[in-house]
């Protein structure tokens, strides 16, 4: 079993700065591409950003320039640390990732519970 946890969110100003971070656990052999989605209420799930094995970043035009995406190998984690926040930021961020769990195994894909990020103005 695998499971992502995600932390980080919280309730923040319009300008302001949060970090979040998001670690999987349990049958690991390897973590391929690993991201980012949001959910606002009412809205379908959006692509926030993403980070492949080799450290390549996708971000979403709304938040290119504002968001960084990075991710620690050695801590099976990833960050997106989100500047210049806006209201319409706010939402519930679920972390995603592709891991196989041994060698040969198919790469499955996983999601945290998510994280509620609210930005006041």
């Amino acid at each position: 079993q695998v499971q992502l946890v995600e932390s980080g969110g919280g309730l923040v100003q319009a300008g302001g700065s949060l970090r979040l971070s998001c670690t999987a656990s349990g049958k690991i052999f390897s973590i391929n591409t690993m991201g980012w989605y949001r959910q606002a209420p009412g809205k379908q799930r959006e692509l926030v950003a993403t980070i492949t094995r080799g450290g390549n970043t996708n971000y979403a035009d709304s938040v290119k320039g504002r968001f960084t995406m990075s991710r620690d190998d050695n801590k099976n984690t990833v960050y997106v640390q989100m500047d210049s926040l806006k209201p319409e930021d706010t939402a519930v961020y679920y972390c995603n990732a592709r891991i196989t769990s041994c060698l040969g195994c198919y790469e499955l894909r996983y999601w945290g519970q998510g994280t509620q990020v609210t930005v006041s103005s």
